[in-house]
């Protein structure tokens, strides 16, 4: 049951801190995931240990993360009209941005209001998209002694680009899912796989994202090929189609990180986002102690006007 608030007092800089192990995970995953588009790197070598040679660059994902945590150093909450300015402001195309929020940030930056941008995309109903969820994990890690208060700031963190209810929730289950790694963590006690997804799905809001991950606690004991197929890889770039399989993934290997992304590696699809949540998510209970040193050295070094 998820209760709202944890019996402790987290300073800002603890706080700022988890987010950051979060950020880590997230854009190490994005960024190595990001490697298996590309002709050469095989599944079967990461599967034995072998990864490509450096440097990995991250992509859209890790850009938007470190906006988001950007916010968070800068005041602790989602400012929503600060959020859309400075995806904007900082998206660069090179990094893999899909049409529809290429469009929505483009729109932005020319002065449209947000929520006009984000709701005037996919025939009025806005974006059902994974990137609301590709991001947010920092947040949820944030905010381990709230979990209420982490999916609220999920769902404001999303609205500035996904106005489909879809795409908020699978903002909100992910968030969720990285303040519940932090929790356990503080806890000092790893929290099981099942009631881990619990805690997930009773804060995630009803619709597809939701049904998906009801699914996803019945299949904790099925392969990773099995439940992609089931629940999908990301193939489809939607969250309905990405974040039960991560959380999933993410439920199972919270204390392995080189295990949860070589399962999003193997998994296929939309490799880098399914990599950047459950990295995002497994770090923020592990920290960056879990992630292997050689694959950080090997990211692309994140924004200089990043400072947490």
């Amino acid at each position: 049951m998820i209760d709202g608030e944890m019996r402790c007092v987290l300073a800002e800089s603890t706080r700022l801190g988890y987010a950051a192990d979060s950020l880590t995970g997230l854009s190490v995953g994005d960024a190595l995931g990001a490697q298996y588009f590309t002709v050469g790197p095989k599944v079967d070598d990461l599967l034995a240990g072998i990864v490509p040679p450096p440097v990995w660059e991250w992509t859209d994902d890790t850009e938007m993360a470190c906006s988001i945590a950007w916010m968070l150093a800068d005041s602790g909450r989602v400012d929503q009209d600060e959020l859309a300015a400075a995806f904007a402001d900082r998206c660069e195309p090179h990094r893999g941005y899909g049409v529809g929020a290429f469009v929505i940030l483009h729109n932005i930056r020319l002065g449209m209001p947000w929520r006009e941008a984000a709701a005037g995309v996919f025939d009025g109903q806005g974006s059902m998209g994974n990137g609301a969820a590709m991001r947010v994990a920092p947040l949820g890690a944030y905010f381990p002694d709230d979990l209420l208060r982490a999916a609220r700031e999920a769902r404001l963190s999303a609205e500035v680009t996904h106005a489909h209810p879809e795409g908020v929730a699978g903002a909100v289950a992910v968030a969720v899912a990285a303040s519940a790694a932090v929790a356990g963590r503080l806890a000092g006690e790893r929290p099981k796989a099942g009631p881990f997804l619990d805690t997930v799905i009773e804060a995630t809001p009803a619709g597809q994202v939701r049904k998906g991950l009801v699914r996803a606690r019945t299949m904790l004991h099925l392969s990773v090929a099995e439940v992609a197929y089931e629940l999908g890889n990301g193939a489809l770039v939607l969250a309905q189609d990405t974040v039960p399989f991560t959380l999933w993934v993410a439920a199972r290997c919270l204390a392995d990180y080189p295990r949860a992304i070589r399962e999003c590696v193997q998994a296929g699809g939309d490799i880098d986002t399914t990599a950047a949540i459950a990295g995002g998510v497994v770090a923020a209970y592990s920290g960056v102690d879990g992630i292997p040193a050689p694959w950080l050295a090997s990211r692309e070094p994140l924004p200089d006007w990043l400072q947490l």
